[in-house]
């Protein structure tokens, strides 16, 4: 579908194109931060960010 030109220049079309520019822009930070791994502050790792173990044999050493 081909509109005129002079569609193209009218206030309503700007007002349009400025508003899916900005939705683009907010879906693609969107995007880029839910594929970015989370940042993790504490130095903790593995079994030692738990206070109780979790283990199948709760005596074994962890």
């Amino acid at each position: 579908m081909l509109l005129p030109e002079s569609l193209l220049y009218t206030d309503w079309f700007g007002v349009l194109a400025t508003f899916v520019a900005i939705n683009t822009v907010i879906y693609v930070v969107l995007g880029v931060i839910k594929m970015t791994p989370k940042i993790r502050w504490g130095r903790r790792t593995g079994a030692n960010r738990r206070s109780q173990t979790r283990s199948i044999h709760p005596d074994a050493a962890p």
